[in-house]
């Protein structure tokens, strides 16, 4: 089955525990090339996650975006600048000795200065079942998005295989009615040949045997049997592989570079009417069959 290397998925998971929200997008890509973006926190669970991807996808650049929120209230740090609270309380004894002021520092009086107080926020720290429930939720997360990420992959892929079967069975069309110009043409050429050699060998003794070898040796170089062979045979393995349950966007990549191959030799080889057209017309659509394959896994 064709499987597209594009996609996107999205799932968030709400419990009482945390919020999480993952994201999968995918693109072309030679090899598998996994890119994880993912707590601190939870780096320890991050071979598990490849090792997910890896069962969903064999090819594609894949980008896993994975954010957690944890219900739990963050524990607060509050530290005292000692420095100013000093200054500030030596300011405070100095103005009630010249009687500006009356009675001690309070509490109160130290807080409405921002600069004495610096409260910060600290991540809650979870305990050994919490952080093994959040990384449970974590995975079940990711695997519900592979696997709605596979879901729009395979649509796509139908997609795909649908056109390029199309284009597969248009190019071999196109080949067998090269074959059909061809032969006409080695036939045309037979008969030049014959024509011209018994004009010039009118008026002497000839081996008429030998003659004829050479007439065949010449046309036979205009044969294209072995690459009308190869390049059925290349058909018939394109629809193997196209039905298969393997990935196959690669071995098509390689196909379409031996089809190439061997339309470029019969347009060098073939010798008849329309055959140059025909074999343009194919590497075109050869060419647009490259292009649909680079997005086939």
């Amino acid at each position: 089955m064709m499987k597209s290397m594009t996609g996107f998925a999205s799932v968030t998971r709400e419990d009482e525990g945390a919020s999480i929200g993952v994201t999968v997008r995918s693109v072309n890509h030679r090899y598998l090339d996994v890119q994880l973006r993912l707590p601190q926190s939870m780096t320890a669970i991050e071979p598990r996650i490849r090792s997910l991807v890896q069962q969903y996808v064999s090819r594609g650049r894949v980008e896993v975006a994975i954010s957690i929120q944890l219900r739990q209230p963050p524990k607060l740090e509050i530290e005292l600048n000692e420095v100013f609270a000093t200054a500030l309380a030596s300011a405070m004894a100095r103005a009630r000795a010249v009687g500006l002021v009356e009675g001690p520092l309070q509490p109160g009086d130290i807080m409405r200065f921002p600069q004495a107080l610096t409260v910060r926020e600290q991540p809650a720290e979870l305990d050994a079942a919490a952080a093994a429930a959040a990384e449970m939720g974590i995975l079940s997360a990711v695997e519900q998005t592979l696997t709605d990420l596979d879901v729009m992959r395979r649509r796509e892929g139908a997609l795909l295989h649908a056109d390029l079967d199309a284009r597969k069975q248009g190019v071999a069309d196109l080949m067998e009615r090269v074959v059909v110009l061809a032969r006409a043409g080695d036939q045309t050429l037979r008969e030049r040949l014959a024509a011209r050699i018994a004009e010039l060998t009118a008026d002497l003794v000839v081996d008429r045997g030998a003659v004829a070898q050479e007439v065949v040796r010449f046309v036979s170089r205009s044969d294209i049997s072995e690459e009308l062979v190869r390049f059925r045979s290349h058909i018939i393995q394109w629809t193997a592989l196209g039905a298969g349950p393997e990935p196959c966007g690669r071995k098509l990549d390689f196909l379409l570079q031996e089809m190439n191959r061997e339309i470029n030799t019969t347009g060098s080889k073939a010798d008849g009417e329309g055959v140059p057209e025909l074999v343009i017309a194919i590497k075109a659509d050869l060419e647009k069959m490259r292009e649909q394959v680079q997005n086939v896994e």
